[in-house]
């Protein structure tokens, strides 16, 4: 590889791994203390179950002086599980929820945090200090978030008590979040209904990395040109 084109691709990576190593440090909270952002940031969020005889559902609400007030319903239960009391009143996506995905743009230094309505005493918020302190949702790595909420323990269900705080992960893999909605005398499992998180990629970033392609390629081009003249 000549020394033009290994220079060109350096600063391309240089400079696509500057705009997405900078995406973590941008969140302010995404965890049980909050969700805030010093700059509009979109968030994909996916379905992946719920557990409870309650028909619930998750939204997105503001927060003013501890006041929430909804702004947008990301997932709706049309039933509170797959076969009633199977599994844990196990439902999945296509069965208790149709919607799938849905993106959410978070607006700059605004504070929100994530509701669960399951008709059991009202709310809970992912936001401890709205649940008068008490801890009704985990964040965490997916994979080892998901391994800690295991169906078959009380006591490993409360083990994921420890996960906190998302927003490293949210941009490096996607964040899982369970929930518990104070059912069963408010066991702790946080396997209520669970959803997954991701950021979704700047503009700048995406339009780095195509450039980047387009560099490659071209530089390709001219080097096969050369070669068959």
């Amino acid at each position: 590889m000549n020394t033009k084109l290994l220079s060109a691709l350096t600063a391309t990576a240089a400079a696509t791994a500057l705009f997405g190593a900078g995406a973590p440090a941008q969140a302010f909270s995404f965890g049980t203390n909050g969700i805030t952002f010093s700059q509009d940031t979109s968030v994909k969020f996916n379905f992946k179950e719920s557990h409870g005889m309650y028909q619930s559902s998750l939204g997105i609400y503001s927060v003013e002086n501890s006041a929430t007030s909804l702004v947008k319903t990301l997932f709706s239960e049309t039933k509170s599980s797959d076969n009633e009391w199977a599994d844990e009143w196990k439902g999945t996506l296509g069965n208790t929820v149709l919607g799938g995905s849905e993106v959410f743009t978070f607006l700059a230094n605004k504070i929100y945090t994530l509701g669960l309505d399951s008709g059991w005493g009202g709310s809970v918020y992912s936001t401890s200090s709205l649940n008068s302190g008490s801890q009704q949702a985990v964040f965490g790595q997916q994979a080892q978030l998901w391994s800690a909420l295991d169906k078959e323990s009380t006591n490993i269900f409360q083990a994921a008590g420890k996960f906190t705080n998302g927003y490293n992960s949210l941009f490096d893999g996607g964040t899982l979040i369970g929930f518990d909605d104070r059912g069963n005398s408010n066991d702790a499992d946080f396997q209520d209904f669970t959803v997954s998180a991701e950021a979704v990629p700047e503009p700048m970033t995406m339009t780095g990395l195509a450039l980047g392609l387009g560099g490659l390629v071209a530089a390709r081009r001219r080097r096969a040109s050369k070669t068959t003249s």
